[in-house]
């Protein structure tokens, strides 16, 4: 069974032939301004990328969690752990993440620099709660990649009176799937949670007009909604921005080269290495 497994992880993980390898994502700036404790979502291009998109309506296929450069996890035990598993550059940015095939792992952010990618940051997160978030999901290093949950998600998506009874997902049943394994978004929005951090919470009125929140299950979430959550802030870095193309250019300026001292007092300057431009009537 592990056997047919790692066989069909790496079959699910190849990238198709046809497609196109142009970064839609300033990738060097993105890098320059991550922080701990950001959300990098990606637009994976492997067949299982192909097969997330598809179960959840959406261009962004995986999420990742930011735990910044080596030297700026300040506590010495996290960090032994981080060294543990990861033997790179440890000035490059890190993110933790469950990858199919590998399990809950470490990898450099430069695994995604051909990847479209967003930055999706949670507001007012305090550093204290920063820091839990990131030791939270360090704890769950190792942890294998549940491939059940990721079927039972795909299930839970389908119009629920079609599917039959001994299909339907167990996503809501009490302690449902295993505590040693993981799929992304699983792991980053239970982690927090452990913070009371909201992504998408349940809101509900009470009698008095005031609101309480509920947490919503972590099994449930997928990538593209810490997208869509209004608790996170949402940074894009374009391959081709505005700032990178002078769009000053395309101002109407005169193109008769006519120099202005005020409304209505205007001349072309004389072109006479002699001269320092005089007006001409």
């Amino acid at each position: 069974m592990s056997w047919l497994m790692n066989k069909l992880s790496n079959w699910l993980n190849q990238v198709a032939d046809d497609v196109s390898a142009l970064p839609l994502t300033d990738f060097e700036r993105l890098c320059e301004e991550m922080r701990q404790a950001d959300v990098i979502l990606v637009e994976g291009k492997s067949r299982v990328s192909e097969v997330i998109k598809a179960i959840t309506n959406s261009p962004w296929t995986h999420s990742a969690l930011c735990i910044g450069r080596l030297d700026e996890i300040r506590d010495g035990t996290l960090q032994n752990m981080v060294a543990e598993h990861y033997d790179g550059d440890p000035h490059e940015q890190l993110l933790i993440e469950a990858v199919l095939g590998e399990g809950t792992v470490i990898h450099s952010v430069k695994k995604y620099q051909s990847d479209h990618l967003r930055i999706c940051r949670p507001k007012g997160l305090s550093k204290q709660d920063r820091n839990h978030v990131i030791a939270y999901a360090l704890n769950q290093l190792g942890y294998e990649y549940d491939v059940r949950h990721l079927l039972d998600l795909a299930r839970f998506l389908l119009p629920y009176t079609l599917i039959p009874r001994r299909w339907r997902s167990t996503l809501f049943q009490h302690n449902a799937g295993q505590e040693t394994r993981n799929l992304c978004s699983y792991m980053i929005a239970d982690a927090f949670a452990s913070v009371s951090f909201p992504v998408l919470p349940i809101a509900e009125r009470c009698d008095d007009g005031s609101f309480k929140l509920y947490k919503r299950n972590p099994r449930l979430f997928t990538p593209k909604d810490f997208d869509y959550s209004p608790y996170f802030d949402i940074i894009k870095y374009p391959y081709l921005g505005f700032d990178e193309v002078a769009a000053y250019r395309a101002l109407p300026w005169d193109v008769e080269g006519m120099i202005c001292n005020a409304e209505g007092d205007c001349f072309i300057p004389v072109k006479n290495s002699n001269s320092a431009g005089a007006p001409r009537p």
